[in-house]
């Protein structure tokens, strides 16, 4: 079996060493016999979605971030399918708020978003920074945020999780992040899924059953390490 992994702007994206969640799909793949292929693509390239199992982009600056709106909306539409097909997505920070309707930024101007998560995000004055720890139903989720943006979730909107200690998505709802079918939105750098690894392979079973059917299974793989800087993560201020 092999899983293809695509990496969404890496070069543009990639703050707090958010590529840390392609490397750890990738090795918990290889550490089980499963090939992993990587494919990197960056602004402008053509790439079709329906050849990719999971999608990962991260955070990035302002620039990168205006660069990236504009090309997310070049794939809007080939997104918003993968998405209902079932890929596994995963989006974190500026492309978790790109995911959503609009990013509405102090000054007032405007990004669109590609709808995907029913969200919208009004940038503010200060920033919510620090570690951040989410009770989620695959179990807590620990982190680090940075990020003035406050996101507003619709009505219907399932969240990621809720935050015992931090943030999350804005500093009043005590909400984080956005699920719609397999894509996960979040504001957790750190990298996520390196020390999350339940949550890590909650996306790569989604992805294996999308791939290859329901008898695709995990093994199981001694997670001591990872899970000792979990909660190393989640006790400091």
């Amino acid at each position: 079996m092999r899983l293809v992994i695509a990496h969404l702007y890496p070069a543009e994206m990639n703050i707090y060493g958010d590529t840390g969640n392609v490397i750890a799909l990738s090795r918990r793949l290889e550490w089980r016999g499963i090939d992993a292929v990587v494919e990197r693509i960056a602004v402008g390239d053509p790439y079709d979605f329906t050849a990719a199992d999971v999608v990962v982009a991260g955070g990035g600056e302002d620039r990168a971030q205006l660069a990236v709106a504009a090309d997310l909306q070049r794939r809007a539409g080939d997104i918003r399918e993968a998405v209902a097909a079932g890929t596994v997505f995963l989006t974190i920070c500026g492309t978790y708020q790109l995911f959503g309707h609009r990013f509405v930024t102090h000054d007032g101007d405007e990004m669109p978003g590609i709808g995907v998560f029913d969200l919208e995000t009004h940038g503010g004055d200060e920033r919510m920074i620090g570690n951040i720890v989410l009770d989620t139903e695959w179990g807590p989720l620990v982190g680090f945020e940075n990020h003035s943006g406050r996101t507003f979730l619709g009505e219907g909107q399932q969240p990621l999780g809720m935050v015992r200690k931090g943030y999350g998505n804005n500093e009043r709802d005590f909400d984080e992040g956005a699920v719609a079918a397999n894509a996960f939105g979040s504001y957790l750098h750190g990298a996520l899924l390196p020390k999350n690894p339940a949550f890590a392979d909650e996306l790569l079973r989604r992805a294996l059953v999308q791939r290859h059917g329901d008898d695709a299974v995990l093994g199981p793989l001694d997670d001591g390490v990872e899970r000792a800087a979990a909660d190393a993560a989640a006790t400091r201020p």
